[in-house]
């Protein structure tokens, strides 16, 4: 077999695939009035399954072993943390293919690189069995959250704020980077 082939499996990439379509058909089914689709709610419950069904597979089935391995581990961790925002965002997109839009791209693509981020972060930090932890709490936070009246209300829950709102674009945008970062320098905790 190939590396890629290897390292995919080893990651439990068909298995999170798989999940984010099951995820993504089953909000998708949920949506199903043209009121329930205004509510952004459903697109980030979409979105944050996703993030949360791959962030287990960035972690290896033995760390030991990935650590002490002669392979450049950064790039290849920068690159899976890229691929599963790219697959995330992706996914939520595919009934726009259909015709029936869930949301638009922006805030799609804005909350996609956030959750993913911050999935990458519980990575390097809590380990990937637990990586999933920051995303769903935040995703809780955000649904609590009173409405916006200034910047830390904005950053608070910018996963529901419409696409365009700059707090929610920057702490989305800091939280990729940061969490991409952690997560491509440390690896996963042990």
């Amino acid at each position: 077999m190939r590396w890629l082939t290897l390292y995919a499996r080893s990651r439990q990439v068909p298995a999170a695939l798989a999940a984010m379509l099951i995820g993504t058909v089953a909000v998708w089914a949920l949506a199903g009035s043209g009121d329930a689709r205004s509510a952004p709610l459903l697109p980030v419950l979409a979105l944050a399954a996703g993030a949360t069904v791959a962030s287990v597979g960035l972690g290896g089935q033995d760390v030991a072993l990935d650590r002490t391995a002669a392979v450049r581990w950064r790039v290849r961790r920068t690159a899976h943390v890229l691929l599963i925002g790219l697959v995330v965002c992706a996914m939520p997109l595919v009934p726009g293919v259909l015709g029936e839009d869930l949301a638009p791209a922006g805030f799609l693509v804005r909350d996609a690189a956030g959750l993913t981020g911050l999935a990458a972060a519980g990575a390097a930090v809590f380990g990937a069995r637990y990586a999933w932890t920051p995303p769903v709490a935040w995703l809780s936070v955000s649904m609590v959250a009173p409405s916006p009246e200034g910047v830390p209300e904005e950053v608070a829950g910018w996963l529901l704020l419409p696409p365009g709102t700059p707090a929610a674009t920057w702490t989305a945008l800091t939280l990729a980077a940061l969490g991409t970062a952690l997560y491509a320098l440390a690896g996963p905790r042990r």
